[in-house]
């Protein structure tokens, strides 16, 4: 897909949170302290009614110290992959950034993706778990392993060099997220903002990050839930591409990158 996106302008940071509380907390202040103020158009705190209270409490406490810049939305669909779609709708800057808020997705990473971002506007710029000298902490041996023969298998899927298609910690020029057609709905959703901007032909670009195991709440993807992303990554590669966009964004589109 040829890119359309000229300029960096703001970002719109989409954060889902279901029992975080002060790891929520630290993301917010973290990114507020290390990211230029008008390179952050809004903080999306993304909520269910599954959400724990503290969870809440902790959120709309944030939105009264920070009024201008951070804001709660109640999401309709359900499960986290809904709550970021509904996020992708609601992004008011030019760009938007997918991360979590447990600090798994370390957000000092942020400012090195909107710099870059800046620097290549149309392109997705992901982080990469699996770049030299990156670190795993606290990561289960065995699905460290079922990981990275994962990204293998998926690298000559998709034909891609890239090394981390899992990892949901990117930022995305938001007219590309606003015109692509999302269906996943849990954690696949994830792989899926990787999969369908690389059969439209959209440029990567990855930086190193590490992960690091949250330390507060239970994850909501368990181990035998990611055999899931399989399905999701065989039905992208050979769905046909003018199913990928939304009716009224087809045209326009370039070629298929591979």
């Amino acid at each position: 897909m040829a890119g359309k996106t000229k300029n960096f302008e703001h970002a719109t940071i989409l954060l889902p949170a279901m029992n975080e509380t002060y790891s929520l907390r630290q993301t917010v202040e973290i990114l507020l302290q290390t990211c230029r103020k008008q390179d952050l158009a809004e903080m999306i705190i993304l909520l269910s009614e599954k959400s724990d209270p503290a969870c809440i409490a902790v959120a709309e406490q944030l939105c009264r110290k920070y009024p201008k810049k951070v804001w709660i939305h109640m999401q309709k669909l359900p499960f986290v992959g809904g709550a970021c779609r509904e996020g992708f709708a609601l992004a008011k800057g030019s760009h938007v950034v997918l991360m979590s808020s447990d600090l798994e997705t370390d957000p000092y990473t942020v400012g090195r993706l909107i710099r870059m971002a800046k620097k290549h506007p149309a392109c997705v710029v992901t982080a990469s778990r699996w770049q030299k000298g990156c670190r795993f902490q606290g990561y289960q041996k065995i699905k460290l392993v079922c990981n990275f023969i994962f990204q293998k298998m998926l690298a000559v899927l998709y034909g891609t060099k890239l090394t981390d298609l899992t990892f949901a910690f990117r930022i995305f020029p938001t007219e590309l997220v606003k015109g692509i057609r999302w269906e996943e709905l849990k954690h696949p959703f994830f792989l899926e903002t990787a999969l369908k901007p690389l059969r439209l032909g959209v440029k990567f670009i990855e930086i190193p990050a590490d992960w690091t195991a949250r330390t507060e709440g239970i994850s909501q993807n368990g181990f035998f839930a990611n055999f899931k992303y399989i399905k999701t990554a065989v039905r992208i590669r050979f769905c046909k591409k003018s199913k990928l966009l939304k009716q009224d964004r087809k045209k326009g589109y370039g070629k298929d990158n591979r």
